[in-house]
């Protein structure tokens, strides 16, 4: 553990001593972020508490859930109501545990799947991961629970070496699923996204080709450099415009993940001759559509995808500290999410730094 951190850790502890102070970001009204004070939780006897350091946003869902999207509830179709919370990608350091707890220890630094913006985390012990391995930072750990989206979805493809792949959208969760399929043995990979600067950071992080979706001869550029079509693909857009154009790109016998989250209804497909007749296999890849306790091949559990993204950082394999363009306080969250309501080319990767945050 670093000198850093221990320092840290025994701040945190003379602050425990007196009374935990914990703050959270809440989304109070749409398109409104707000830093507020917060209840901090004791572990139960089988949780532990977490001193956050780092949250990264998840922009898709979180803009939905900021501008109060009416289609954010997958499950329920409830009405939008506030105030919402969100931040579930996370790390930090374990501060208390229950009785019960065995697989982590005060001190340890952790990874975070599960949780909010939020100063003081109580979760389930298996929400968190102890970090192995001294070169992967907090800062990186910080991004591992959003990566087994990715991650999930690349495994229900069943991706088999010298497969091509395409990823459509260089979000966050494309530029994982770039990472991902080039270390899984896709040849070529290619990630298509309107944006060039997304595109060039797709060929920084394992992309072969890159192609701009909107030009009108992209499913004939994908083809050419695939020798008729990709084998798998990850739909990342939740356009269904995106995954028009994905099913335009496929080989016989593909397979899509439905990775972003296609919440509107309103288009059509031609499932007759777009995956009907090549014989196209259309998953749905959320992230909860998987099992909680026991992997199996293609169909991993959240805390395994954790360990795994977590040894394929620290062994070089894939690169998250240059998918992250910028750090800012938890104090800066109102004008941080008043960017990420109105601008649609916000940055794939933001995070917030809880070191900055007074508690």
């Amino acid at each position: 553990m670093l000198k850093f951190d221990l320092d840290l850790l025994s701040l945190i502890h003379g602050r425990e001593k007196k009374k935990v102070e914990n703050r959270q970001i809440v989304f109070t009204k749409k398109n409104t972020a707000e830093l507020l004070p917060a209840k901090a939780v004791e572990p139960g006897e089988d949780q532990v508490m977490v001193r956050t350091m780092f949250s990264t946003i998840s922009a898709g869902t979180e803009r939905a859930n900021l501008t109060g999207d009416a289609n954010i509830n997958i499950y329920t179709g409830s009405e939008v109501s506030f105030p919402r919370y969100s931040g579930y990608s996370s790390s930090g350091i374990v501060v208390k545990k229950g009785r019960k707890v065995q697989d982590v220890e005060v001190g340890d630094q952790v990874a975070v799947g599960g949780g909010f913006h939020k100063a003081y985390n109580t979760l389930a012990s298996g929400d968190v991961v102890r970090l192995e391995e001294d070169n992967v930072s907090l800062q990186e750990a910080a991004l591992v629970h959003i990566g087994t989206f990715s991650m999930a979805a690349i495994r229900k493809t069943r991706l088999e070496i010298g497969e091509s792949a395409l990823v459509m959208g260089c979000g966050i969760l494309g530029l994982f699923a770039v990472q991902f399929a080039h270390a899984a043995g896709a040849v070529p990979v290619i990630a298509a996204d309107p944006v060039r600067e997304r595109r060039n950071l797709a060929l920084s992080l394992g992309a072969d080709f890159v192609f701009d979706p909107l030009e009108e001869d992209f499913a004939e550029k994908v083809k050419a450099v695939t020798g008729g079509g990709v084998h798998t693909a990850v739909e990342v857009t939740g356009q269904g415009k995106g995954l028009d154009e994905t099913l335009d790109c496929m080989a016989k016998f593909g397979r899509v993940a439905l990775l972003g989250c296609t919440r509107n209804s309103d288009f059509t497909i031609d499932y007759y001759r777009k995956v009907h007749g090549p014989g196209i296999t259309l998953i749905g890849a959320h992230t909860n559509a998987r099992p909680a306790v026991e992997s199996h091949p293609g169909w991993f559990t959240k805390r395994d995808d954790m360990k795994a993204i977590l040894k394929l950082c620290g062994s070089g394999r894939i690169d998250l500290k240059k998918m992250i363009f910028g750090t800012y306080s938890p104090e800066e969250c109102t004008e941080v999410y008043r960017r990420l309501a109105e601008d649609r080319d916000f940055p794939p990767v933001i995070q917030f730094d809880w070191s900055k945050c007074e508690v």
